[in-house]
Parts: C-alpha cells; sequence; structure tokens
C-alpha cells in the first residue's frame, strides 16, 4: 500500500508541476487579459485533480504505515 501511494502522490505532484509550467509559459508567451484568464482557468481542473491525487496518495502511505 505504502508503493501505490507514494506512485499516487508522484502523479499528483508531476500534474502540479505539469501547471506550473504551463501557467508560466503562458505569462512569458506575452498572453494577457481575458485570454491569459481563459487559458489559466483551463489549468484548474487539472491543478485541483492534482492536488486530489497527492492528497489520497500520501493517506495511503500513511495508512500503509499504521498498518
Amino acid at each position: 500500500m505504502i508503493i501505490t501511494g507514494v506512485v499516487v502522490t508522484v502523479l499528483g505532484l508531476l500534474g502540479l508541476l505539469y501547471c506550473i509550467v504551463r501557467a508560466i509559459k503562458a505569462k512569458r508567451a506575452g498572453i494577457e487579459g481575458e485570454e491569459l484568464t481563459n487559458h489559466l482557468k483551463g489549468l484548474v481542473a487539472i491543478n485541483l485533480i492534482s492536488l486530489l491525487l497527492s492528497a489520497i496518495g500520501l493517506g495511503l502511505v500513511i495508512v500503509g504505515i499504521i498498518l
């Protein structure tokens, strides 16, 4: 269960890193105003799913350690 939790946590962290990189690229591309807002709104779902995956993975690790 610990290894599964670590894998899920790493997937979540990779998703968060992906969101960070995409946001930085959008800002560096010179996108401004409404277009930047729409681009970042598209990343919100990925960001939340990644955060949820990380939390579930850490929960699995904790349960694995307790058991």
